[in-house]
């Protein structure tokens, strides 16, 4: 911390009188307050440095990221309170009577927060992206009911504030959000959707408010959970709706199918590929479960723009797909790659290893969960992995690897510079002699509890003895962290009893037709 830095500790530490003396503050001083105000989790002042911002933008990001004065990255601290603070004084900054001339804000940039596991904030009380998307939603809603039925500072309606922010939208703030976007033209904080994750909607829905979210400024687009879309409404979507910007597209699972492919579906498919190849921003594609055997060319190969991110897990790839990615122009570019749930030694060992020599110069992130990768072909994987020298995370959860072979892997793992995070699978000796492999999840528990914490005690002191404590290892065991999925984590779980129900119903009024 700079002598500046604390010298604004001190100042907004005591909240009654930091705000009395706002106004007496220089303008450039204002970014420092508030990160200053963020780490000591100062609401009041907070809302009163936004409510009297005296400059053109407001990044989150910027403001909470590194600084001269703060080293300290604070933009993965998505504390309730202060996020709350900011987004009140957001409102209020409207609604504050000083002279229109003094209000110079033009853009609110809130996508550079970062929803992470672990919360370090005192009050120990998040608000994730679907929070926030709720909370800026009825917010724009009551200050356009204010608007209208107050009378305000005639410079009020000239005040037109472009508030970027990444949606996250379910079936339970369907409504508000939908509402808010349909009268955006009369808010003065004019939301302005960078990224939209939808879960737990019906097709008409979703195709509604990604109409109503302006696709033209869209940069990343992910469709997730109990989203039944299918390839023929994928089509539909990439014909009627156009994604200029668009640079990131996840797809729910079971978007594909190939096993029951007609003639009319490959051209499907074909359409769909070219669409893609019209979008020349995009590089990062999530297609994880869906069957997509030998039709990877097909999809990727009118792509103008090489992937640098690239989710294919759980896809049913073969040979010629595999071998299609080793030598396609995308390999020498792929950043982060998860080829989990491919039977990689078995099916394609060479290939796999052409993919991941081309790609090693700039492979940041490898996944490779549940690819029957075992002892005999770690020294293999080893040789492999030498030259990627930029990776910094590895996951290879759900492999039937000993403890012997882990160690083994660990002390290589040790020599790659940039590694910082590790996700290893529970050791096979500490199951029951006979377990089969990919590992059902009522077997998943199963193991020596005991015997896999000594093991990776003994895995974590490798890391320490090769001074590595910067490399995190852990075994998570029902997949990694997902923001998303932990805040929706009822309304997910409520959903998919909903559908459980609908299922047996369907089947039950099926078999008395029957019968």
């Amino acid at each position: 911390k700079s002598l500046r830095f604390l010298s604004a500790e001190a100042f907004v530490s005591n909240a009654e009188f930091a705000r009395k003396s706002l106004s007496d503050v220089a303008h450039n001083l204002f970014p420092l307050l508030f990160k200053a105000s963020y780490l000591l989790e100062q609401g009041e002042v907070i809302h009163d440095l936004v409510e009297n911002w005296p400059l053109v933008d407001f990044n989150m990001g910027k403001l909470l990221g590194a600084t001269v004065d703060y080293q300290e990255d604070l933009s993965h601290r998505t504390c309730s309170v202060c996020l709350e603070s900011c987004l009140t004084g957001l409102r209020d900054y409207v609604l504050n009577n000083f002279s229109p001339y003094m209000k110079r804000l033009k853009v609110v940039d809130l996508t550079g927060i970062k929803d992470v596991e672990v919360q370090f904030c005192e009050c120990k009380k998040t608000m994730g992206r679907w929070a926030r998307t709720q909370m800026l939603s009825k917010l724009c809603l009551e200050l356009v009911v204010y608007l209208q039925q107050a009378q305000c500072n005639p410079g009020t309606s000239e005040i037109s504030i472009d508030v970027l922010i990444d949606l996250f939208v379910t079936e339970r703030n369907y409504e508000l959000v939908v509402e808010a976007l349909l009268k955006k033209c009369c808010c003065p904080l004019k939301i302005c959707c960078v990224a939209f994750r939808s879960d737990n909607l019906t097709l008409q829905k979703f195709f509604y408010i990604i109409k109503l979210a302006d696709p033209s400024l869209l940069r990343k687009l992910e469709i997730v959970h109990n989203v039944r879309l299918e390839m023929e409404h994928l089509e539909i979507l990439l014909n009627s709706i156009h994604f200029p910007l668009l640079m990131s597209l996840t797809l729910p699972a079971r978007t594909f199918n190939v096993q029951r492919f007609t003639a009319t579906d490959e051209q499907m498919l074909t359409n769909i590929g070219e669409k893609m190849g019209e979008m020349t921003q995009l590089t990062e594609l999530c297609m994880s479960f869906s069957i997509l055997t030998g039709r990877i060319q097909k999809l990727l190969s009118p792509l103008k723009t090489p992937l640098k991110m690239l989710d294919v897990s759980n896809c049913s790839l073969n040979h010629a797909d595999m071998a299609y990615l080793a030598n396609s122009f995308h390999a020498n570019h792929l950043e982060a790659l998860d080829l989990s749930g491919h039977d990689i030694p078995e099916l394609y060992p060479s290939t796999f290893f052409k993919l991941l020599s081309h790609s090693s110069s700039v492979l940041r992130s490898l996944t490779l969960e549940d690819c029957n990768i075992q002892d005999t072909h770690v020294n293999m994987l080893i040789l492999g992995l030498s030259p990627c020298q930029k990776l910094h995370e590895f996951k290879f959860v759900g492999n039937p690897l000993s403890s012997q072979a882990l160690k083994h892997l660990f002390t290589f793992l040790c020599e790659l510079p940039m590694l910082k995070n590790v996700e290893f699978p529970v050791p096979r000796d500490c199951y029951p002699i006979g377990i089969t492999y990919p590992i059902d999840d009522a077997s998943i528990c199963r193991f020596d509890h005991q015997k896999y914490e000594s093991v990776a005690e003994e895995l974590n002191l490798i890391l320490l003895q090769a001074n590595r404590e910067d490399v995190k290892a852990s075994t998570p065991l029902f997949g990694s962290y997902d923001a998303a999925v932990q805040e929706t984590n009822n309304e997910l779980g409520a959903y998919l009893i909903k559908s459980f129900k609908e299922t047996l119903e369907k089947f039950t009024t099926s078999f008395n037709k029957m019968s």
